[in-house]
Formats: structure tokens, C-alpha cells, sequence
């Protein structure tokens, strides 16, 4: 059975609510998934993952939350061969920088030499009725790609 591991950084909430959206629908699918605030794993434990997945909200004007600037900095430095990526989180519209950390962690996913599994998806706040279905839609392409 494939492994997803997500790894979130959440403030107000919001982010870890998107996060167990998807590691629900994964579940359903029949993944088995191991979520996980950041603090708490080192970017190496994707190496055991089929499917490593980050969701990450955008702090101030684009600058990546300070609780997981470590583990976006050791990323680059994993072998992420042959694994699939997903990146997806929150921000809020009111800045000019509305979710900018996704393309930072996509890039650095790039660099791990991950493949990128589905589009990411961007939420505003807090995950909306039409958020779940592009949540659930983006885990669903993700399970495609390592079942």
C-alpha cells in the first residue's frame, strides 16, 4: 500500500484544516498517510513516502512561516528520485503575495528531484465548499500517480 506523508504549517488553523481534507480523501482512496505539523519531522523522512505532500500557508508579504523555514531549507538537500509531490495551503488575498510559499516549496521540491503529481491549490483562509472539492479533486490525482 502506497505511503502519503503531509507535513503542515498552521497559524490560525486554517492550513492544518486543508491538510486533513486531503490525508482524508487519501485515506479513502487507500493510501495509508502519516500527517505531521513540521516541527515535529526532518524533510529526510520523505525518502520513506511514495507521495510527500506540504501544506503551507504564506506569511507577510510572501515570506515563508518562520516554523518551517528548516524544513524547506533541508529539502534541497533530499533525494526525492522517483517520488511524487504535491504543495498546497493558504493565504489571504489581501496581500499582493497571495500564496507564494506553494511555488517556493514546489521549486524546492524540483531541486529534491521529486515529479510533480497535480496542480497545487491555493485557498483563501480558510478551505470554502468549493476549496474541499479542489482539495479532494488535487488528493485524488495525487493517489492516481503512485497506486
Amino acid at each position: 500500500m502506497a505511503l502519503a506523508k503531509i507535513v503542515y504549517a498552521s497559524m490560525t488553523g486554517n492550513t492544518q484544516e486543508i491538510a486533513e481534507i486531503v490525508a482524508d480523501k487519501l485515506e479513502d482512496l487507500g493510501l495509508d498517510v502519516d500527517l505531521d505539523e513540521c516541527t515535529t519531522v526532518d524533510a529526510e523522512d520523505f525518502v520513506d513516502a511514495d507521495l510527500c505532500i506540504v501544506a503551507t500557508y504564506t506569511y507577510g508579504d510572501g515570506e515563508l512561516p518562520d516554523e518551517i523555514v528548516d524544513f524547506y531549507e533541508d529539502l534541497a538537500d533530499v533525494d526525492l528520485a522517483g517520488k511524487t509531490f504535491g504543495v498546497c495551503g493558504s493565504g489571504d488575498t489581501f496581500y499582493d503575495d497571495f500564496c507564494v510559499c506553494i511555488d517556493m516549496f514546489e521549486e524546492q521540491f524540483a531541486v529534491a528531484g521529486a515529479e510533480k503529481g497535480a496542480d497545487c491549490v491555493r485557498v483563501d483562509l480558510n478551505a470554502e465548499e468549493e476549496d474541499i472539492v479542489n482539495l479532494e479533486a488535487f488528493a485524488s490525482a495525487l493517489a492516481e500517480k503512485v497506486q
